[in-house]
């Protein structure tokens, strides 16, 4: 028994009723694929100015990693759930990416593909589009250098610069002609970085995707897919159905993930999402159940999941990942509640109470016993009692 607080001002009592989600015995084996973007783990104790540099435990950080492969996800690796731009700078992203792809060669099995974009780029220092397209070569063969695989992240700079949908075509073709693997496409909307206001040249959905699709078409040869992060079901499936054969479709939408997965029998899309980052064991079994054709299992293990997903993606939503590192703590992955930047701050004490409720509910919390102390202690700070 515990005391949160309530929208209204309020404090009431609140008993725990969920159960803890069962780990699989071994790796389980999904029909979709399905990546987990993956948080990163500040170190309080080092990081003197959190608003200033970046701190991290990389004990922890890969940690969590290894805990992501072995309920079967890949990982998705320096995105925007790593706080890339919002945190966690190129220069630590860099030893991120390093980091985990060497973990990831210890692990049988593992996977990952990591981000590639122009942050370190100031958005107000490019003056042409070759300063993005050098920008973003930096990143990708780091990437590749390294023996990884990139994702192609959507870049503030280009957002900032480009004039027209032809921009992005030349950004985008240059790069992706020199990949030496087939790309994910991130279309990232401005509900999650409102520097990405007007992204693709376009003012509404559907210009934008006629540039997608154009781009895509055009480079098809080197496009694995594209994750599309709009919250709009609608948006997604309008994409899923114009994309070229072969070219997969990855759901980033953090609200309507399990009707987009499961699909309407004809089509589906596969994940790349950072809600699997929270609610890995749940969203495992449930890609397990799917998998084998359990179709009202799945519907039954991820629907709960749902509600939790949109509170803590909830408006302004770049702040949604203080939610999800808030519940890698309740759980026992790391040992305090401190995020680069001090983004832990971004959320307040009744939205964290909303998650802790909704987490309970969905059977998201692991380890009840701890995830009381640890929410008591919390609300203690704050002077809820």
């Amino acid at each position: 028994m515990l005391v949160l607080p309530q929208a209204d001002g309020s404090a009431k009592p609140y008993r725990l009723s969920g159960t803890p989600t069962g780990r699989p015995q071994q790796i389980p084996q999904f029909s979709r694929i399905a990546y987990a973007a993956a948080h990163v783990v500040s170190d309080p104790r080092r990081d003197a100015a959190p608003w200033n540099s970046t701190a991290i435990d990389w004990d922890a950080t890969m940690a969590f990693r290894h805990h992501l492969w072995e309920l079967g996800f890949k990982v998705a690796e320096a995105m925007d759930t790593s706080q890339r731009g919002m945190g966690l700078d190129w220069t630590g992203a860099q030893e991120l990416i390093r980091r985990s792809l060497a973990e990831s060669r210890t692990v049988a099995g593992a996977d990952l593909a990591c981000g590639a974009g122009t942050d370190h780029l100031d958005p107000a220092d490019a003056k042409s589009l070759d300063d993005v397209i050098k920008a973003y070569e930096t990143q990708a063969e780091f990437v590749e250098n390294h023996g990884g695989r990139f994702i192609l992240m959507a870049s503030r700079a280009l957002a900032r610069i480009a004039k027209s949908p032809d921009d992005y075509a030349k950004v985008y073709g240059h790069i992706l002609s020199q990949a030496r693997e087939k790309v994910v496409l991130h279309w990232l909307g401005d509900m999650f970085d409102p520097q990405l206001h007007g992204y693709w040249g376009a003012q509404n959905f559907e210009q934008a995707l006629d540039t997608v699709i154009s781009i895509i078409e055009a480079n098809r040869d080197k496009v694995e897919g594209i994750k599309i992060s709009l919250l709009e079901e609608r948006y997604e499936i309008a994409l899923r159905d114009r994309l070229p054969e072969g070219v997969l479709c990855f759901t980033g939408d953090d609200f309507n993930y399990a009707p987009l997965i499961e699909g309407d029998g004809n089509k589906h899309s596969h994940a790349l999402l950072g809600i699997f980052d929270a609610v890995a064991p749940q969203a495992s079994n449930a890609l397990a159940a799917l998998a084998k054709g359990d179709k009202e299992r799945f519907r039954a293990i991820i629907a709960p999941t749902v509600p939790l997903s949109r509170k803590i993606f909830e408006a302004p939503t770049q702040y949604y990942k203080a939610g999800v590192v808030f519940l890698a703590w309740l759980n026992g992955h790391q040992s305090h509640f401190t995020m680069p930047g001090g983004m832990q701050s971004a959320r307040g004490m009744v939205h964290y109470a909303d998650i802790f409720r909704l987490a309970d509910k969905a059977n998201v919390l692991d380890k009840p016993d701890l995830a009381i102390t640890r929410m008591k202690r919390l609300m203690a700070v704050y002077g809820i009692e």
